[in-house]
């Protein structure tokens, strides 16, 4: 795998960086055009969800400070919230180190996970089981409108 436009911030000063654009043009994207993107609530530190961005995702996120993701199942972007009502403000967007994966410290309103809970990592391994661990906040009919 070719290294990420971002391996030349390693050695860089504290304060010193790259322009957006380079950034966003040298990362590794997969073959669909896409980097998976991990949200996390800013003040609690909260893991909520992963989900995937592309490029334009990315600038209308930065542009709008509403988080915009692309869905894989329905082919189409995705701003967090539009159907829901529980969006995702960006407070921070960080790149790892590799440029391969994106952190989006966000404020969730709401739960974040589709079923209606919290976050989206609810299955806990508990020995040879793999356990439920939350309950949801709200009804996930009663959260998209499905009656």
């Amino acid at each position: 795998m070719a290294k990420s436009v971002l391996h030349q911030t390693e050695k860089m000063p504290m304060g010193e960086g790259l322009g957006l654009a380079e950034v966003l043009d040298g990362l590794p994207y997969n073959a669909d055009g896409l980097i998976p993107a991990i949200a996390q609530q800013y003040d609690s530190l909260e893991v909520l969800m992963m989900a995937w961005m592309n490029r334009a995702a990315i600038e209308e996120t930065l542009n709008t400070g509403r988080v915009c993701y692309w869905s894989r199942s329905r082919q189409a972007y995705w701003r967090k919230g539009e159907s829901s009502g529980q969006v995702q403000e960006l407070k921070t967007m960080r790149f790892d180190c590799d440029g391969d994966t994106i952190l989006l410290l966000v404020d969730q309103t709401g739960p974040a996970c589709h079923t209606g809970r919290r976050d989206c990592f609810y299955n806990v391994v508990k020995g040879n089981e793999v356990v439920v661990d939350a309950e949801p906040l709200i009804d996930p009919e009663e959260l998209y409108g499905k009656k």
